[in-house]
């Protein structure tokens, strides 16, 4: 049976025309498998995906179907995993990352940066309507300087910095900052809503 599972596994992976490496005595004890290996930023292999033919569970729990003759056959149990597990899923992607996230996939998308104390209220505004929109804010109105405060950001990984001074307050914007990227000018909020919101759609 175990030559027979290792079979169709080899002919599946030859039929759809993919390289593959066979791997002898990897096997779980419950059967063959295809392993898909994902490659990180630093080229290490991380096993997440499998298909595996288990030919054991059947077996013990007696698992059978009619077939089209009207006799007993035994199942044949496939165990597809997608991700693996989780954890090890996010993992690979956390070190893949090296937790610099693309903007869908960081925890905080943009972080609201105050200049003065007078700019709060129009900060609180801005983050609460960034968060209607479904991108995920937060506010640091602190009384430390902003040069600091795009420090944190920065070490945070925070993709977007929207800094608010009396200008931008006065005028509905937000001074955008990308990490890495550093200024990218004065825009009204409805525009940075727009583009990140393309960004996230389009997972950039």
């Amino acid at each position: 049976m175990w030559s027979s599972a290792e079979g169709a596994l080899r002919k599946a992976l030859e039929t759809t025309g993919l390289a593959y490496e066979v791997d002898p005595g990897a096997g779980v004890f419950y059967g063959p498998k295809i392993d898909i290996k994902i490659q990180d930023s630093l080229g290490r292999a991380w096993q997440c995906s499998t298909i595996q033919v288990d030919f054991n569970m059947p077996e013990r729990f007696d698992v059978n179907y009619i077939g089209e003759d009207g006799s007993k056959k035994r199942t044949v149990m496939i165990h597809r995993a997608l991700l693996g597990s989780m954890e090890r899923f996010f993992g690979a992607m956390i070190e893949h990352y090296a937790g610099d996230f693309p903007v869908w996939l960081a925890p905080v998308q943009a972080r609201v940066i105050t200049i003065t104390s007078d700019q709060e209220e129009y900060a609180r505004g801005v983050t609460e309507k960034l968060k209607g929109a479904g991108i995920r804010t937060e506010a640091d109105t602190g009384p430390e300087k902003m040069g600091n405060k795009i420090r944190k950001a920065e070490l945070a990984k925070i993709p977007y910095m929207l800094v608010i001074g009396k200008r931008e307050a006065a005028d509905g914007k937000v001074a955008v900052r990308r990490k890495g990227k550093g200024d990218q000018g004065a825009v009204p909020v409805e525009e940075f809503m727009n583009r990140v919101a393309d960004e996230i759609k389009g997972r950039v």
